[in-house]
This record gives structure tokens, sequence and C-alpha cells, in this order.
């Protein structure tokens, strides 16, 4: 009777395992489903980037779009994960690449797009480097070269340097007699929309250096140049510092985003 009875439970058992709602027994084995080839995936962005190194080299930077080029600066933030997409949305919030490369620490330090992000000073400092090194590049372009015949030079270099600083900057460029830029310096910083701005020290800094002339800059970051009544009569105080020592100003430049608003071609000076 034992035996009639074991074979009966195991009878049931197997029509048990076929019945909806009940668990499988623990010998069932779920199907086997292999897990991503990771070589794979990172063979294929080998590959990407060696595309764009290839681009890059045969056809120079216009072979590659904005967005591309950041991925290769990004390259060494991440050397194995996909980078495009933290490239794209950088340019997308900040507005260009020169915006990317020059935004402050602080914007960029902990950005993040899936699993890449800007979490270390490395990450940071690789993208800042790249701007700082291409400032640099310009500003020694126009330095202790005379200045009219390199003017669309210093106008470019001016608006790289000044046209996304959050905060007002006051900026003098100080010539020689020969009109050559010999020094070029940030006197003040001040607020969104303010810059104090002191005429004694724009003059005595022009007599230390032996300066003789000058070229006022400075920047709005509303983006709009349009001098306010304000700029207009910091300048004709400056001129009239400066005239009595014999220092000549030659232009007060404002600098908007992607505009800048000259003076003299103004007729305000």
């Amino acid at each position: 009777m034992a035996g009639r009875k074991s074979a009966k439970r195991s009878g049931e058992a197997e029509e048990a395992q076929g019945l909806p709602g009940l668990e499988p027994p623990p010998d069932v084995s779920p199907p086997n489903v292999s897990p991503p080839d990771a070589a794979v995936e990172e063979a294929h962005h080998k590959g990407h980037r060696q595309r764009l190194y290839s681009r890059f080299l045969d056809g120079g930077p216009d072979a590659l779009q904005d967005y591309e080029l950041l991925e290769m600066i990004l390259f060494a933030v991440n050397p194995r994960r996909d980078v495009k997409p933290l490239a794209k949305a950088l340019i997308r919030d900040f507005g260009d690449l020169w915006s990317v490369v020059n935004a402050p620490p602080p914007r960029l330090r902990g950005y993040c797009v899936g699993e890449v992000s800007l979490a270390s000073d490395k990450a940071v400092a690789t993208l800042r480097v790249v701007g700082a090194a291409a400032l640099r590049g310009m500003r020694q372009r126009v330095m202790d070269r005379p200045v009219l015949a390199n003017w669309q030079s210093l106008l470019d270099y001016c608006t790289a340097a000044m046209a996304h600083q959050p905060m007002e900057q006051f900026r003098l460029l100080f010539l020689d007699r020969k009109n050559k830029l010999i020094a070029d310096e940030v006197q003040q910083t001040g607020t969104v929309d303010h810059t104090p701005v002191y005429p004694r020290e724009v003059v005595r800094r022009a007599l230390e250096l032996s300066a003789s002339a000058i070229i006022l800059v400075h920047n709005h970051p509303s983006g709009d140049p349009t001098p306010s009544r304000a700029d207009v009569e910091m300048t004709k105080e400056i001129l009239r510092a400066a005239h009595s020592l014999g220092i000549a100003v030659h232009d007060h430049l404002i600098v908007g985003k992607g505009k800048l608003v000259s003076f003299k071609a103004q007729g305000l000076l």
C-alpha cells in the first residue's frame, strides 16, 4: 500500500508542474540568457574614437561637428564609456563649444549624463585648459604688435576673453608711442551689471607702465553692448584725467555676446 501511495503522490506532483500559478520545482532552470559582450561594446567605442581621430587629422577641425570636437576632449575624462551624450548635452546647455571650455568650474563640476560625469578636478581641468590655451594663443597674437595693424585680432581677443564672463570686468590695454600693445590688465571686476572704475587708478597705472595711450574695454554680461549713461559719463571722466597728463584714449569697447560696440565708431569719443 505504501508503494502505491508514493507513486500516486509522484504522479500528482508531475501534473502540478504544468498547472498555471504554480512555481516550477527547484530543479527546473530558467532560460539561459547570455550577458552583453563588454568586449564588443568596448571595441565599438574604440572604433568610433579612431574614426574621429582620422577625420580630424585628414580634414582638420572643420571636418567635425562641435560636439565631436568636444567628444575628443572628453575621451581623456572617461577612456571607456561613450561620451557623445555628455558632449551634446554640454553644448546644448552652455550654448556653444567656446562657452563650454570657458565655463566657470563650479558650473562644470558634477555635470552628469548617464554614467559619465565631470565629477573630478581632472575632468573639469581637461575642459578648462583647452579654453585657456586658445585664449593665451589669441593674446600672444596681439601683444607687442601695433594695434592698428592688428585691430580685428584685438577685437577677436577681447570678445573671446570677455563675452562669456558672468560678471562685469573693466580691462585696460596699454600702448607705447608706436601703438604697440605693451600690457593687458583687468583692473576691476564688479557685479552682473556694474563695475567700479576709478579714473585716477587708470592714469596712475598708465604712468607706471610709461604708456602713451590706452584702450578701455568692458563687458555687459546681459549680452547687449549698448552703452549706458554711466558708461558714457565714466568714459568722459577718464578722458579728462588722461588728457591732462598727455595720455591718449584711443577707444572704449563694450563686449556683448556676439556683439561689440566701439565708442569711437559711434561718435562717443
